[in-house]
C-alpha cells in the first residue's frame, strides 16, 4: 500500500530532505556493484523519511536504507582554530532491477 503525495507542502517537506547527491569513486563503485547510491540529508531526517523521500520524488523502489552522522573536522589556518558543519549521509540500496537516470547521464 503505497500512499500518494498529493499536498504540495508535504512534497516540499520531501523536497528538504534530500539535500544532494554524493559523487565519489567509492560511491560509484558500490552503485556499480551493489545498486547504491548516497545522498547528502538533512540532520533531523530518519530512515523512513528518506526511503519515502527517494522513492516519492526520485520514482524508484528502496530495498533498505542505512544512515551515517559525519562528524566535522576541526580546521586551523595559523594561530586560528575553527570547525566545519556535522552532516548526516545515507546510503540507499535500490531493489533488483531499479536504475536512477540522475547517474546515468555522465
Amino acid at each position: 500500500m503505497k500512499a500518494e503525495v498529493s499536498d504540495p507542502a508535504l512534497k516540499a517537506g520531501l523536497h528538504s530532505i534530500l539535500l544532494q547527491p554524493l559523487l565519489t569513486e567509492k560511491i560509484t563503485a558500490m552503485r556499480e556493484a551493489n545498486n547504491t547510491v548516497a545522498f547528502l540529508v538533512h540532520p533531523d531526517a530518519n530512515r523512513v523519511q528518506i526511503k519515502q523521500a527517494v522513492e516519492t520524488l526520485l520514482k524508484v523502489k528502496v530495498e533498505r536504507v542505512n544512515v551515517m552522522n559525519v562528524r566535522g573536522k576541526v580546521k586551523r589556518l595559523g594561530r586560528f582554530s575553527g570547525k566545519r558543519s556535522d552532516w548526516k549521509k545515507a546510503f540507499v540500496k535500490l531493489k533488483q532491477g531499479e536504475k536512477l537516470e540522475l547517474y546515468e547521464s555522465a
